[in-house]
């Protein structure tokens, strides 16, 4: 995908996010935990941008931060508003309520995001009469309008939620989101918790309304066959860091960073005759603590290349070929 001619809607610029960790009656700060350090990336209008890695690598951190639920530590996440730049770190209350209306988030569990003892028309219509759609006809035609994007009849409206299937539950979150008309929707693991089969259902309806709406998605998740059925674009987290940065086809035919290729060298293949030729990389040692993360590269721990270099320098995000990777070892 030609990502240059395409316009950009996020920008992040050296994203931190660090949890001070305190001791003793007057809470003093011995430490952080560094879920999110130093992060670059960008998102293009109309495109997916996925974010792996595995469980503890800070990439749903990542997408809170980016979505403000979580306050960052340092760094810019700048948003497009017709052409021009704003950092929604520094916005105040009005600001930031305008800003929800542009970026939306689908969570985890479908389940805990609505509230069981309302019906689906309450959850529905409380962010409309929040953002000051007033008129009970207009309310109910945009319910009516996001719950046919996502194939849920409207009388189902005057149910509760545990009158639906989690994959039932999900569509119905996907569809609140869009009800304020999002130019961006941040899915944090949408699908995880959900059974294989209706796991794809999710992810083909979040593609036809991409194709429809033109939204653009930052789709978190650890299912790297999962990531590259949707995604334009990938970004691979190790430890709050971003270890590589391409093109989903690219990167799954030829990964760069050790890293890359151990997390894909553990995606099941269909074909048994194929998986059976393929070699497991297995990754020795500990995973370490983002508390105390090493000196140097913070994969070298686990890297079976890693030198004198990668224990005493960082090593910096460089672009080859049209990929970014933040590696000692290439280029």
């Amino acid at each position: 995908m030609e990502t240059e001619k395409k316009e950009v809607i996020f920008k992040i610029k050296n994203l931190k996010t660090w949890f001070p960790i305190t001791k003793g009656f007057m809470k003093k700060v011995v430490g952080n935990v560094k879920a999110v350090d130093d992060v670059s990336i960008e998102v293009y209008k109309g495109e997916t941008l996925g974010i792996v890695g595995e469980s503890g690598c800070g990439k749903s951190t990542f997408g809170k931060t980016v979505m403000m639920l979580e306050k960052p530590t340092g760094g810019e996440v700048l948003f497009n508003y017709n052409g021009e730049y704003k950092d929604i770190t520094k916005f105040n209350k009005d600001e930031m309520f305008e800003f929800r209306k542009k970026v939306q988030m689908v969570f985890q569990d479908p389940y805990s995001a609505l509230n069981p003892q309302k019906k689906i028309y309450t959850s529905f219509e409380e962010p409309l009469k929040t953002h000051g759609v007033d008129s009970v006809e207009e309310r109910e035609k945009i319910m009516n309008r996001v719950l046919k994007m996502v194939n849920i009849q409207p009388d189902y409206l005057m149910r509760f939620p545990h009158e639906f299937s989690g994959g039932q539950r999900q569509r119905l979150c996907i569809a609140r989101a869009l009800e304020v008309t999002p130019e961006v929707l941040i899915c944090d693991e949408p699908v995880s918790a959900l059974d294989v089969s209706i796991q794809a259902q999710i992810i083909n309806l979040l593609k036809n309304i991409q194709k429809e709406l033109g939204i653009a998605y930052l789709f978190i998740a650890h299912d790297l066959s999962m990531v590259k059925h949707i995604s334009d674009r990938i970004g691979v987290m190790y430890l709050g860091h971003l270890v590589e940065e391409g093109d989903s086809k690219e990167l799954y035919a030829n990964p760069m960073h050790p890293y890359t290729k151990a997390l894909l060298s553990a995606v099941p293949i269909p074909d048994p005759l194929v998986g059976k030729s393929r070699k497991r990389i297995m990754l020795e040692g500990e995973l370490p603590s983002p508390i105390n993360p090493p000196s140097g590269c913070p994969f070298r721990t686990r890297c079976p290349y890693a030198n004198e270099k990668c224990a005493n320098e960082m090593p910096k995000m460089k672009e080859i070929n049209g990929r970014k990777v933040a590696c000692h070892m290439v280029g």
